[in-house]
């Protein structure tokens, strides 16, 4: 009877181990991991919550996701030091001596982040463009249109976009103050600043921003500078000196004069003390920026333009 039992069970344990190995030669076990594998992630493909497979390091009290990657934090342009005039140069058109050191190292007390807008770019000119280099567009007149792709009201609006995804909110005037009569752009612009005063009292910087002229017919002057290895438009500082207040704009058009040639060497033109007020006379943070020539492409006032925006944006916290 023992020997009966004990040939039983290994005759039991011969199937059992023969049904093992055939299942294993047909891939059953492999079969079965895929099956519990394919259960833990189907959540995740799904885009539902994700399950982890119950390992020692999951469920770690130390265990954390992976952070997000870090993007690097945007730099600003280096602001210079404001203590030598020298670097400066000015073109005096007015019979006025403001003391330009003093001036330059006056702190310039101001905040241009916020949440209403502290800048306003418009165009007294706004109908002026530049060269064309293979554009196709209509000329009201010679080196001016209403195509708004080409003339100043696309170069403010690059500067208006600069400086808004920076976290400075602007704001941009898109009105044709020349058009269609260019006598009277400067009453008109100064109808526009005082709305634009009162509409937004957190005002703080105004840019009127034009293209210079200078020449004879075809013989227009192109400004020219080099940023990172392209050819550039010139800036150029204008204030007008013809109000009681003009220091005040003259100390923050000396610092963005020097912001400017700190991070692009050359791609200032003198700074201009003029015997008129292009409408600074209402805000102490106003300024007049040529932005290029007749002569210059659009592509080269676009780069000038970009660069305006980045000292704005150096500038944006003030100085001591």
């Amino acid at each position: 009877m023992k020997e009966y039992r004990r040939a039983k069970r290994v005759g039991l344990a011969s199937i059992l181990l023969a049904l093992i190995l055939r299942l294993w030669a047909e891939g059953v076990p492999e079969m079965v991991v895929q099956l519990w594998n394919k259960q833990n992630i189907a959540e995740e493909k799904t885009g539902q919550a994700v399950r982890f497979s119950p390992s020692l390091q999951v469920f770690s009290p130390n265990f954390m996701e992976s952070p997000p990657p870090s993007l690097p934090e945007p730099t600003e342009p280096p602001i210079p030091s404001f203590s030598d005039p020298e670097p400066i140069e000015l073109y005096y058109a007015v019979q006025k001596t403001p003391d330009i050191g003093a001036l330059l190292e006056k702190p310039l007390q101001w905040e241009l982040y916020g949440e209403e807008p502290t800048v306003l770019i418009l165009h007294t000119h706004s109908t002026e463009s530049y060269t064309q280099h293979g554009e196709n567009y209509v000329e009201t007149s010679a080196w001016r249109t209403l195509d708004e792709n080409y003339n100043m009201l696309s170069i403010g609006a690059e500067v208006a976009r600069l400086l808004n995804d920076r976290g400075i909110p602007t704001v941009q005037d898109r009105q044709l103050h020349d058009y269609p009569s260019y006598n009277g752009s400067y009453a008109s612009a100064r109808k526009a600043i005082r709305e634009y005063r009162k509409e937004f009292p957190s005002l703080k910087l105004i840019l009127d921003l034009h293209r210079d002229a200078s020449g004879e017919d075809a013989s227009q002057m192109r400004t020219l500078a080099t940023v990172n290895g392209s050819p550039s438009a010139q800036l150029m500082v204008v204030i007008g000196a013809n109000h009681e207040n003009y220091e005040e704009n003259v100390s923050l058009g000396l610092k963005l004069h020097a912001q400017l040639e700190h991070q692009s060497p050359g791609i200032m033109r003198p700074l201009q003390l003029r015997g008129a007020r292009y409408n600074q006379d209402l805000f102490p943070g106003a300024l007049l920026i040529e932005v290029g020539a007749a002569g210059n492409s659009h592509t080269e006032a676009m780069t000038a333009a970009k660069e305006l925006a980045g000292a704005v944006i150096a500038l944006a916290r003030g100085t001591v």
